[in-house]
């Protein structure tokens, strides 16, 4: 916990999102959360891994009933920061490992937007989402953000040339994944992976999207698109956000899940 207490005491994570690349994963999953809230006809949303809360106060300020869980007390402090009272808005720190607070099926739509990127086993993994799929009602959403593998390959150990320091510290199995341990703060997965873990669970898979796609290898271009050419790119990116044989090298996914 304590590499991520410093990460995220130093880490401007509003500021990503806002960026102009930023704004293409949130305004992906916002789209997708729009769309699960429609189907799943509530106004019950937790958010697991709430961070400083941008996607919590937006939907909180838009009249959904949202609870907000944190592990990060100072992402807590600049959460409530956002907050006018107004809000139909609970936050507590909490661990996406342990849920007991909430009853069974206790939600319409259950986030977890950054939890998986810092769970490195396959049992925190899947304790995390079956704690998620169990406060959600059925026939509710569970919408779950992971990042990818390939990305990290491409772009860090290629592009800035860092395959010696990977390999000396043996930071690659034989086929390319990414060995992560709590120092790297990152956890990688592939798709395949996604899917066995969806196969744990009581629920059916609706989509699997890439929240990001190629944006972040074109950030530096695309923060300084006008406003006309991001807007052409964003239209682009939605129309191919959900090809399944583009989504492994996105940044970031979002596996859509429906609890039966």
């Amino acid at each position: 916990m304590e590499y991520l207490k410093n990460f995220y005491e130093n880490y401007d994570e509003d500021g990503r999102l806002l960026s102009q690349h930023g704004q293409v994963e949130y305004i992906t999953t916002r789209k997708y959360i729009d769309e699960c809230l429609a189907a799943a006809g509530g106004r019950h949303i937790l958010e697991v891994g709430a961070g400083t809360g941008r996607y919590s106060v937006a939907l909180a300020k838009e009249g959904y009933e949202v609870t907000a869980v944190e592990l990060i007390e100072h992402n807590l402090e600049l959460l409530r920061q956002k907050l006018d009272g107004t809000e139909s808005l609970t936050a507590v720190q909490g661990n996406a490992l342990d849920l007991s607070r909430f009853a069974d099926d206790s939600f319409d739509l259950t986030l977890l937007l950054g939890p998986m990127y810092h769970l490195y086993s396959r049992e925190d993994k899947l304790l995390a989402l079956r704690e998620a799929v169990r406060v959600t009602r059925r026939g509710g959403y569970i919408l779950v953000a992971y990042c990818m593998n390939e990305p990290t390959v491409i772009q860090y150990v290629f592009g800035l040339n860092r395959l010696g320091e990977v390999m000396e510290l043996d930071m690659l199995t034989e086929d390319w994944h990414c060995i992560s341990k709590p120092k790297d703060l990152f956890e990688l997965i592939r798709t395949e992976e996604i899917a066995e873990l969806d196969g744990e669970l009581d629920v059916s898979r609706v989509k699997l999207i890439a929240t990001d796609g190629a944006t972040n290898y074109l950030r530096d271009y695309i923060d300084k698109m006008d406003a006309e050419t991001f807007a052409r790119w964003l239209d682009y990116h939605l129309t191919i956000c959900e090809r399944q044989d583009l989504i492994g090298a996105s940044h970031h996914t979002l596996d859509i899940l429906r609890k039966n």
